[in-house]
């Protein structure tokens, strides 16, 4: 249902352990065969005992990833493509090996944070339906009306957020989430991050400005700018430059079309995406880190007004009843 922060912990360690052994000059087949003795979880044993068949049957390691399962994600997968293309797996690795390891930073500070909001608002909740009880009123239904509804909207963002759906399913999500403030800008600053790793690297390795791009967006995992992308292929092939058509697109910010125009005039476009992927994985992670630190706040600041409600509620009720009894 969902991916835990240990799990985006031994990912993070997977990729690192990767770039680690394919930097130091060992082969991709001696380097899966020495984490398939020693990976970071026992569940990878098996996914790579078949992607070492998938290699042995002399195919890429992007084709023995799709043909093994849905064992890592689309992304990933995109990622080490490009990495296969341009003949910079390591650093592919170590790009996906910082990513897993900052989301991991990220859900572990996120949920530290938000336990004692939870807490708080189930034991108000739990306090309410006590009341309830000894009044001889309707506790259960206290605690179906009070935590039902916030079971079932974290369970449908839970749902919602999954990377296994549908392109189009994933488009809409990330519609609605760039409407979101800061995390929305995160988000999209990580993903243009990923677009200008991929893209340097496919460039400097002599691929095409057409198949650059489009395997570039891909790798971005934003299902938004790899469709816009995805659409310049004629106007490509007919002469237009990169740099003009992300001026007339919506999905780049000023910052990254002003830079890449420069850098595509001035020759310097390999050190352009450099520091633009440096930029915007440095401002991506900043946004994202105040939303994990800002968001348990809120939510702790809702939860004491809530129990506020309910405790005010409760006592006036309580005097209500009592002077309707004559009682003062």
């Amino acid at each position: 249902m969902m991916v835990t922060p240990g799990q985006f912990t031994q990912r993070a360690e997977f990729y690192h352990q990767l770039a680690q052994l394919t930097a130091a000059g060992l082969g991709l087949v001696a380097a899966l065969q020495q984490l398939q003795s020693h990976p970071p979880a026992r569940s990878y044993r098996e996914p790579l005992r078949k992607l070492l068949l998938e290699l042995a049957a002399g195919r890429t390691l992007a084709e023995g990833l799709s043909n093994i399962g849905p064992w890592l994600p689309a992304f990933d997968v995109t990622l080490i493509e490009a990495g296969e293309k341009s003949g910079r797996l390591d650093q592919c690795f170590r790009l996906l090996s910082d990513y897993y390891g900052d989301r991991a930073r990220m859900a572990k500070q996120f949920i530290g944070d938000l336990a004692y909001p939870v807490f708080l608002f189930h034991f108000s909740v739990l306090i309410l339906a006590f009341l309830q009880l000894v009044g001889s009123g309707n506790w259960l239904l206290v605690l179906v009306v009070g935590l039902g509804p916030v079971y079932g909207i974290t369970a449908s963002l839970i749902y919602a957020a999954q990377s296994r759906h549908g392109e189009a399913w994933r488009a809409r999500v990330e519609a609605i989430l760039h409407r979101v403030p800061v995390l929305g800008t995160g988000r999209r600053y990580l993903a243009l991050s990923r677009l200008a790793a991929a893209l340097e690297a496919l460039l400097s390795a002599g691929v095409t400005i057409i198949e650059g791009w489009e395997l570039a967006a891909a790798a971005s995992g934003s299902p938004g700018l790899n469709r816009t992308v995805t659409g310049w292929r004629l106007l490509l092939e007919a002469g237009r430059t990169p740099a003009e058509l992300i001026r007339s697109s919506s999905g780049f910010p000023e910052l990254f079309i002003n830079q890449y125009a420069t850098g595509e005039m001035s020759g310097t476009l390999d050190d352009t995406l450099r520091r633009m992927q440096a930029y915007y994985q440095e401002e991506g992670s900043r946004k994202l880190h105040s939303v994990a630190v800002w968001a348990p706040r809120l939510i702790y600041i809702g939860v004491l007004f809530m129990g506020g409600y309910i405790v005010v509620r409760f006592w006036v009720r309580q005097f209500h009843d009592i002077r309707n009894a004559g009682g003062f």
